[in-house]
């Protein structure tokens, strides 16, 4: 059985094609208009093992903030609807990525229930290139609201802002891969005592 999502979501500030298969082998297919954005979305699909297509038409006029959140909120949707039943799979991940002298850590549960912790360095720099640092935790906060999962990501430490915000997608990447791969001893088990996920 395929794991396939495929969202689309027209508003008038942006027009925004997802479509993700949880089994592929990482190969990717991304256009937002931000370069940085695309940069750390072709991250997760290759280091998730995500075939990820993103295709994304949006008020770049203004800023970058509708073409990123919208993105987001289409990226959380499908990954939602590619997991389907979640029958069989670990449902917890997590992964620690170094970047040089940044570290991300990241911890996933596949719940049902959304929930945002984010820590990251203080005073980065608030640019890279056109994508603002502050929006992270955004596009964090919401692809959890739209995938209903429970999501935590923490930076002890880092110097760079790329490095920073890198290090994040890589390791989450590595969590939602290793949380919603299939368990061979579980086949056919959903991991949850209250029998709903």
């Amino acid at each position: 059985m395929s794991r396939v999502g495929r969202v689309e979501r027209t508003t008038k500030e942006t027009s925004v094609l997802v479509e993700i298969d949880l089994d592929g082998t990482g190969k990717t297919d991304i256009s937002t208009g931000v370069g940085f954005y695309d940069h750390m979305l072709d991250q997760l699909g290759r280091h998730g093992l995500f075939d990820l297509t993103v295709k994304t038409e949006g008020d770049l006029h203004i800023d970058s903030h509708h073409t990123i959140e919208d993105t987001a909120l289409a990226l959380g949707a499908a990954f939602r609807q590619a997991l389907g039943d979640k029958v069989g799979i670990y449902r917890f991940g997590n992964c620690t990525v170094p970047l040089d002298e940044s570290l991300a850590q990241v911890t996933v549960d596949l719940s049902g229930r959304p929930y945002l912790v984010h820590t990251e360095p203080e005073k980065m720099a608030p640019m890279i290139g056109e994508y603002d640092t502050t929006m992270t935790r955004h596009i964090l906060e919401s692809f959890v609201a739209q995938a209903q999962i429970a999501l935590h990501v923490h930076v002890p430490y880092g110097r760079n802002a790329h490095h920073i915000v890198e290090c994040q997608f890589k390791a989450l990447a590595r969590a939602l891969r290793y949380a919603s791969e299939r368990d061979p001893r579980a086949a056919g088990i959903l991991p949850s005592t209250k029998g709903a996920l």
